[in-house]
């Protein structure tokens, strides 16, 4: 279980009165925002999920249609109101490593031009009259 009954018992009735109305209710409500929360709490993909807390595919769907409609804006603005204490997580940016092309770094060696690049700057310098450098 990642919620206690007392958590959900908080939780319950701000859920209940921030999401949307549709044409077919949650099977089982708790365990898709248990999965939900377990997924973001360990920081895993969707498919992670533990197959006790339910299909994977649903809390996905579920996160993003609540997301899409402001759900869980909403839910969280509840929560303050109603004076529900408020875990907090925190990423810490300097522990994540990415790809030196995600931030688009030079390669190593420096920019090199490909051939027919080379080719289309010599062509264009010499339409314009420059001398390449």
């Amino acid at each position: 279980m990642v919620l206690t009954d007392a958590q959900w018992a908080a939780l319950e009735p701000l859920i209940e009165a921030c999401r949307p109305r549709g044409k077919t209710q949650h099977h089982d409500l708790r365990r898709t925002i248990e999965a939900i929360i377990w997924r973001h709490d360990n920081g895993a993909k969707w498919r992670n999920i533990p197959r006790d807390l339910g299909p994977w595919w649903m809390a996905a769907q579920t996160f993003n249609r609540w997301g899409h409609l402001g759900v869980w804006e909403r839910l969280l603005e509840a929560a303050q109101a109603g004076g529900v204490e408020l875990g907090m997580a925190f990423l810490d940016g300097t522990n994540i490593r990415a790809h030196q092309k995600a931030a688009g770094a030079a390669r190593k060696g420096g920019r090199r031009q490909s051939g027919m690049t080379a080719k289309r700057s010599a062509a264009r310098a010499a339409a314009l009259g420059r001398r390449p450098a």
